[in-house]
C-alpha cells in the first residue's frame, strides 16, 4: 500500500468515527485536515469535495460491515444457522467500537431521507444490497427445509430490518437495558413464524435470556 493509500485510509477511518458521533453533514473538511496533520488542499485531493467524501464514508464504513458481519456470518451453514448469524453479528456490529456512534447507516439514514444526491443515492444502493443479501439468506432456509416454502423472504429481510432499527433506538437512544433481550425476543418469533408446520430440521431455538433489570409482564386472569 503506497503513501497516498495509506493517508486516504486514515482519513476514511477517522471521518467515519466521526459521522457515527456527528454524523455525515458534522465532519468537517477543516476538523479532519487539523486531527490528521494536512492542509485543505491536501486532503481535498484525495475526494475532491465533501460530497464525495461523504460518499467515500459511506462505502469504506459497508466494507467494514462486510468484514465483521456479513463474511462470517455467511461461512456458517446455510439457512437458519445463517440467519441468527446474521442477526448476532449485526446487533455486535451496533455494539462495535469502531462504531463509537453506533450503526453509521441508521444514522445517515435520518440524515440523507429528504435531500437528494450521491450520497443519499449510495446509501440507498448499500441498503437495498443488504436487504436483498438478507433475503437470499433467508431462502436458503426455505430450500433447506428449514422454513416454510410459502415464506417471503423480503418480508423477513423488512421485519428484520425493522427489529434492528428498533434495537437501535432503545440500545442507543433510551439507553434500555433489555435492548438486547427485546431484540431477540422479537427474532425468534420471526424465525418461529417462518419455520415449517411440523417437524423440522432447523436448529434447536434458543431463547434468549433476559436481563435482571428487564420488567416481567404481569399474569392476568
Amino acid at each position: 500500500m503506497g503513501k497516498g493509500e495509506v493517508t486516504r485510509q486514515a482519513i476514511l477511518e477517522r471521518a467515519t468515527a466521526l459521522a457515527s458521533r456527528c454524523g455525515l453533514e458534522g465532519v468537517s473538511i477543516g476538523h479532519l485536515a487539523e486531527d490528521l496533520g494536512l492542509s485543505k488542499s491536501g486532503l481535498f485531493a484525495h475526494f475532491g469535495s465533501k460530497e464525495a467524501l461523504q460518499v467515500e464514508i459511506l462505502r469504506f464504513a459497508a466494507d467494514r460491515f462486510v468484514q465483521a458481519v456479513v463474511r462470517p456470518a455467511l461461512a456458517e451453514p446455510r439457512g437458519e444457522p445463517r440467519v441468527r448469524a446474521i442477526f448476532e453479528r449485526w446487533l455486535g456490529w451496533s455494539r462495535s467500537h469502531s462504531v463509537p456512534g453506533g450503526c453509521l447507516f441508521v444514522a445517515a439514514a435520518s440524515e440523507l431521507d429528504d435531500r437528494p444526491g450521491p450520497a443519499r443515492n449510495e446509501l440507498v444502493r448499500l441498503q437495498k444490497e443488504w436487504m436483498d443479501s438478507i433475503a437470499i439468506c433467508f431462502r436458503s432456509g426455505i430450500s433447506e427445509g428449514h422454513f416454510r416454502a410459502d415464506a417471503d423472504p423480503e418480508q423477513f429481510a423488512h421485519d428484520l430490518y425493522s427489529v434492528m432499527l428498533g434495537y437501535h433506538h432503545a440500545q442507543r437512544l433510551l439507553r434500555d437495558p433489555a435492548a438486547d433481550f427485546r431484540a431477540r425476543a422479537s427474532m425468534e418469533a420471526l424465525l418461529a413464524a417462518a419455520r415449517r408446520r411440523g417437524p423440522s430440521r432447523a436448529a434447536p431455538r434458543r431463547r434468549p435470556v433476559r436481563p435482571r433489570s428487564a420488567p416481567r409482564q404481569r399474569r392476568t386472569a
